[in-house]
């Protein structure tokens, strides 16, 4: 996120993300990162955000679900859409097996799981940069919500990892 809580541009975009340097070409611990994870959650604005990258899908080798409230979208060879019950279905993947479970954005479904409780751990990396306008972490009203830090880590580039437990 921009320093300022903005995950994306008002368009969705993340290209503001090319303007912080990184020489040393640094993954953030994303590897090990997602190694611990099976399963990732997303928008379907996040999504489509993503498909228009012009990239192969970058999560090929996790269990893949968009919650959308958009009908009759075929489930594609990553992907599978969940249309109703959102927050019963994240809970029962939460009972579920396996790894982590994570939660992409944006910040309507980021808000949407925090007030029902459905967090454990938020992981941000703060990025050096303010943008203008954008879309926030938290979109729409969150619930005040206190957090305790776990652990953070500050790079040479200037991005600092936070991250924090939910109680």
């Amino acid at each position: 996120m921009s320093l300022n809580g903005k995950i994306a541009q008002t368009d969705g975009s993340v290209h503001w993300l090319e303007a912080i340097p990184n020489p040393d070409k640094l993954d953030y611990g994303y590897a090990t990162f997602n190694e611990g994870i099976d399963t990732t959650i997303q928008g379907y604005s996040t999504y489509a955000q993503i498909l228009g990258w012009d990239i192969p899908f970058p999560y090929p080798t996790t269990k893949n679900y968009v919650l959308t409230r958009k009908q009759d979208l075929e489930k594609t060879a990553h992907v599978e859409f969940v249309t109703e019950n959102h927050l019963s279905f994240i809970q029962q993947l939460k009972e579920g097996e396996g790894k982590d479970i994570w939660l992409i954005g944006g910040g309507q479904i980021n808000t949407l799981l925090l007030n029902a409780g459905l967090i454990d751990e938020i992981q941000v990396f703060a990025m050096p940069i303010v943008l203008s306008e954008g879309i926030e972490l938290f979109e729409l009203l969150p619930k005040e919500t206190v957090l305790r830090l776990i652990d953070s880590k500050t790079y040479s580039t200037g991005v600092v990892e936070l991250k924090y437990g939910l109680d």
